[in-house]
C-alpha cells in the first residue's frame, strides 16, 4: 500500500494556481483533474462527501451549522465525528489492511474520530468566559508533545480578522512532527490561508499575491518533505471564491411577513428561532429554511 498524503489548500482554483510558482511547477510534473463540487459547497459538506464518498443529503453534514431541532438553536461549526453519517475512507483501507494508518491534521469534525492520530483546534473556556488557544489530539499525550515543540497553536490567527500564515504553518510543521514520530500510511492535513483572505479582500490577483506566495512555500516545504519520504501527494480544494452582487437577505423577508421572532437582549435584537414560524439559516453559498409547521 502506497504511503499517501492529501494536501487540503481551501480556495486554491486553477486561476490562483499559476500565481503560485512551486504548485504550479508542481503540478505541470503530474496530473490535474477538475471536481465538480457538491452542494453546498462548504467547508463541512465537501470534506465530509470527500471523507466518505456520499452527498450532504446522505452524510448529514448539510452545511457548516443548522438548526438543532430538538434544542431550538442555531450552531456551527460542531467537532464530533458522529455527525459524519457513512463509513470513512480510513475504516473502509483498515478493514482490508489491518496495518493501515491514517492521521487526519485539522479536516472538520475530527474530534472521538477513529482515525489512529487526530490533530484538530478545541479552545479552553475558563469560567471567567476566556477563550484560549489550544488544541484536541488523539492520543491525547500528542497534545502536550506537539505544543512543546512547536508552541500554542496560533488560534487567533486561524481564522478571522486576525487571519496570518502562522496558523497554516503551524499545522504544515505538526504534520511534519506527526510523519516523523508516527509515519501514517494516510495523512490529511488541512492548509486554510487562503480561504479567509479570498473572503476579506476578494478574488484580485493584487490583493491576494502575498498570500499565495505564503501558501506556495507552505506546500513547498511539505511536498518536498512527503516527496522524501517516498509519499505520493494530492493537493485538492474544496471550492472556489467568487464575488457576489445580488444576496438576498433572507431574514428581513421573512421578517416583513410576520415569520420572525425576536428576542431583544441588552438593547439589540437577536432571532429566537425556537419561538419563529419561519426562519433562514445562511451559509455562504445557500441558506436552508426552517418552518416550525
Amino acid at each position: 500500500m502506497h504511503k499517501t498524503v492529501v494536501l487540503n489548500v481551501v480556495g486554491l482554483t486553477p486561476s490562483l494556481l499559476k500565481h503560485a510558482p512551486f504548485l504550479s511547477k508542481w503540478v505541470a510534473s503530474g496530473q490535474m483533474a477538475a471536481i465538480n463540487p457538491v452542494l453546498p459547497a462548504v467547508t463541512c459538506s465537501v470534506q465530509a462527501s470527500y471523507l466518505t464518498g456520499k452527498y450532504p443529503q446522505d452524510h448529514g453534514v448539510v452545511a457548516n451549522g443548522w438548526y438543532f431541532r430538538d434544542e431550538c438553536e442555531v450552531k456551527f461549526w460542531r467537532q464530533s465525528n458522529k455527525l459524519v453519517q457513512g463509513q470513512k475512507i480510513w475504516e473502509a483501507v483498515r478493514a482490508l489492511d489491518p496495518s493501515f494508518t491514517c492521521a487526519n491534521l485539522f479536516w472538520w469534525y475530527n474530534m472521538y474520530s477513529s482515525v489512529d492520530i487526530s490533530v484538530t483546534p478545541r479552545p479552553m473556556y475558563p469560567a471567567d468566559g476566556r477563550k484560549i488557544p489550544d488544541i484536541y489530539t488523539q492520543p491525547a499525550q500528542l497534545r502536550f508533545q506537539l505544543q512543546k515543540r512547536l508552541g500554542t497553536f496560533p488560534l487567533f490567527e486561524f481564522w478571522g480578522p486576525k487571519t496570518t500564515i502562522r496558523s497554516t504553518q503551524w499545522i504544515a510543521q505538526a504534520a511534519i512532527a506527526v510523519e516523523e514520530m508516527s509515519s501514517p500510511t494516510l495523512t490529511f492535513v488541512y492548509l486554510p490561508h487562503l480561504d479567509y483572505c479570498l473572503q476579506r479582500v476578494g478574488t484580485e490577483i493584487g490583493a491576494i499575491a502575498r498570500d499565495l506566495q505564503e501558501i506556495d512555500a507552505v506546500c513547498q516545504d511539505l511536498i518536498q518533505f512527503y516527496e522524501s519520504r517516498s509519499a505520493r501527494v494530492i493537493v485538492l480544494s474544496e471550492y472556489g471564491i467568487t464575488p457576489v452582487n445580488r444576496a438576498v437577505s433572507l431574514n428581513r423577508v421573512l421578517r416583513e411577513h410576520g415569520y420572525l421572532a425576536i428576542r431583544e437582549e441588552l438593547g439589540r435584537e437577536l432571532l429566537d428561532p425556537g419561538a419563529s414560524t419561519a426562519f433562514a439559516v445562511a451559509d455562504h453559498q445557500i441558506a436552508h429554511i426552517y418552518i416550525s409547521d
